[in-house]
């Protein structure tokens, strides 16, 4: 279980959103069998851009992720944290 996959999908869309893409880090951590936690960190100016309004962007990066996953047979859970 790598997520390698995963990392660099939500990696991409996550840079690509943000207006500081230097400043995000994602780190893939294993959570038991065939499962994953992406865990995404922005600087504080551009979490909002990566929740979107009502969460509607936070969701089709979990969309996103989850669809990665399925690529590496990986249960992938994602986590915007400060």
């Amino acid at each position: 279980m790598s997520g390698e996959i995963v990392d660099k999908v939500v990696r991409y869309v996550v840079t690509n959103i943000v207006d500081n893409p230097d400043d995000v880090e994602v780190e893939v951590v294993d959570d038991g069998d065939d499962a994953v936690v992406a865990e995404v960190r922005t600087a504080k100016s551009d979490m909002g851009r990566v929740i979107g309004r009502r969460g509607r962007v936070a969701k089709a990066i979990r969309t996103v992720a989850r669809a990665a996953g399925d690529e590496e047979g990986l249960d992938v859970q994602v986590e915007f944290l400060d």
